[in-house]
């Protein structure tokens, strides 16, 4: 995944990755195995959806299962047309707390995506939920791509800001890959000895050093 011109990024970078919109410093990542289930898709694009989701799992050095013993799927990507959709899934409201103003806030500024995070005592990631209305932005995304961009998404609990200038992936040649910095602190971050949460800002010197001098 070699791109040329990109560079490792620094502390601070790494920092901003996981500082929110409120300045507040929040990072965490998955504290099992992942596991998937994808929702309406044709059998062709749920294959793209889990190659990717192998690819970048791999990268992290995390693992992936068949059932969360606790959950079943824990991972759960929706693909559909109009948030009023989701009302009417049986079982959503029990997944998603308050879904009624939720979709009426998504229909309101037109969004085409949401995500939600589920934390286990610890504080790591235990479930995650991906919803992807199918707008016409969405629908003109190759399905490797899209799928690659919700999987490193979902991989660690990013800033809200931290993809609103440049997105996580880059072309290589005719190919779209994670950018190779971005892969360098996802690998960092899932580093055994590191914990799998964290509120301090200095966390980011720890993923910051493993960058530069990978173990």
């Amino acid at each position: 995944m070699s791109i040329l011109g990109e560079k490792k990024l620094e502390a601070a970078q790494i920092e901003a990755l996981f500082t929110r919109g409120d300045g507040c410093f929040a990072f965490a990542r998955w504290g099992r195995a992942i596991c998937p289930v994808v929702f309406g898709v044709e059998d062709a694009t749920l294959a793209v959806v889990k190659g990717a989701l192998e690819a970048v799992v791999s990268l992290a050095g995390h693992e992936m299962g068949e059932m969360d013993a606790e959950l079943g799927s824990n991972l759960m990507i929706f693909f559909f047309s109009e948030w009023s959709e989701l009302p009417e899934v049986k079982g959503m409201d029990r997944l998603v707390p308050d879904l009624a103003p939720l979709v009426a806030r998504l229909e309101a500024v037109d969004a085409n995506q949401y995500r939600i995070f589920r934390f286990d005592a610890t504080g790591a990631i235990k479930a995650c939920f991906v919803f992807l209305r199918m707008d016409e932005h969405l629908s003109a995304v190759p399905a490797h791509t899209l799928a690659l961009s919700q999987i490193v998404q979902s991989m660690l609990l990013w800033s809200d800001t931290a993809f609103q200038d440049r997105s996580p992936l880059a072309a290589n040649g005719e190919t779209t890959v994670l950018r190779p910095d971005i892969a360098d602190v996802l690998r960092a971050a899932y580093d055994p000895v590191l914990p799998a949460m964290a509120q301090d800002p200095s966390h980011a010197l720890r993923i910051a050093a493993r960058v530069v001098n990978p173990q």
